[in-house]
């Protein structure tokens, strides 16, 4: 079994620190005395930034997928081209110094679209004090993807308005992370830490299959993977797979399947899980399961981030990686 000592060794700048304290950080953001963005008639939002800024956009896709507001995510140089005065664009770059979000926020001066900005400082800070564009300075924690929660969070108090999750929604999901804390932080390495245990099985290349609904949080362990993990990593909407994917699993192959469910996912997609677990039983292939909380969307998505950010975290010490340095993003950062 892993140790704390094995953890400080191995994770050089402490992020499993930041992790440990993502609780604390979630509820100190969303309480934490800021303005409110005072915007009405919002029928189009889009969140714009790359890696850990990228899946703040991914978590509010989600909670914004039952609401009447079209949400649009980018990922690069170019907003939609349905943008109006009646959109609202979210800029975060939690460095502050991401090329792609500051390409998207220099579309402000001929746009009707109304605009802010997220960082912890940098060129973005600059840019929206010179032109006036509403801007909140959020602290980084230890490195963009370990600032993931606080940056959620300070967006979730600044947009309280227009986002359908209310304050005793927010105050539930504190509350799940910190009993998620509790059974998966570096306070409980056992046998019955689940991001351990899974962080102990992937050897190999994993592959996460998911219900549409939980899909960011797919998305972001692909992301937390590979960066602290250095893996390779796939993904997959469990219904989409059963009509293409699964055709792989006809041949031998060392990737690992988990199977990221939802308390109350849709009755034909439990269905699907079901034939799914039959399938790879009589393959006699391994596979894991993970199971979200019993609550809001909110909840859901934001405790299963936190245990398979742990899992990533673990899985890279285990394998004695240090989580931190993301070298290879550094070479394509240095000639841009």
């Amino acid at each position: 079994m892993l140790t704390i000592e094995e953890i400080k060794k191995i994770d050089s700048k402490s992020m499993y620190s930041v992790y440990d304290n993502w609780p604390k950080i979630a509820e100190e953001s969303y309480s934490k005395k800021i303005p409110k963005l005072d915007i009405k008639d919002i029928n189009h939002v889009v969140f714009a930034g790359m890696g850990g800024s990228g899946a703040i956009g991914d978590i509010f896709s989600s909670i914004l997928s039952k609401s009447q507001i079209h949400v649009s995510i980018v990922k690069g140089y170019h907003l939609p081209k349905t943008i109006n005065d009646r959109t609202l664009v979210v800029c975060t770059s939690i460095s502050g110094e991401t090329n792609e979000t500051l390409s998207i926020l220099e579309n402000y001066k001929n746009s009707e679209g109304k605009f802010i900005a997220f960082s912890s400082g940098g060129k973005m800070e600059d840019y929206s004090k010179k032109n006036n564009i509403d801007f909140y300075k959020i602290k980084k924690e230890h490195s963009p993807r370990a600032s993931f929660l606080g940056f959620l969070y300070s967006t979730l108090n600044v947009l309280e308005e227009i986002i359908p999750i209310n304050e005793s929604e927010v105050k539930e999901s504190v509350s799940h992370l910190v009993q998620t804390k509790n059974k998966i932080d570096t306070h409980s390495l056992n046998a019955e830490n689940e991001a351990l245990k899974l962080a102990n099985w992937i050897k190999n290349i994993p592959i996460i299959y998911y219900p549409w609904g939980l899909q960011s949080a797919a998305i972001r362990f692909k992301n937390s993977m590979q960066e602290n993990s250095k893996k390779h990593v796939l993904f997959e909407d469990v219904i989409e797979a059963s009509h293409n994917g699964i055709v792989s699993w006809e041949k031998s192959s060392n990737i690992q399947p988990i199977l990221m469910q939802g308390k109350d996912d849709h009755f034909k997609t439990r269905e699907r899980w079901k034939i799914f677990k039959e399938f790879f039983t009589e393959r006699n292939i391994d596979y894991q399961e993970i199971f979200s909380v019993d609550s809001n969307i909110l909840s859901k998505l934001v405790c299963l981030v936190y245990t398979l950010d742990m899992t990533s975290l673990y899985n890279a010490v285990i394998e004695k990686i240090d989580p931190t340095p993301v070298t290879s993003i550094d070479f394509i950062k240095n000639r841009l």
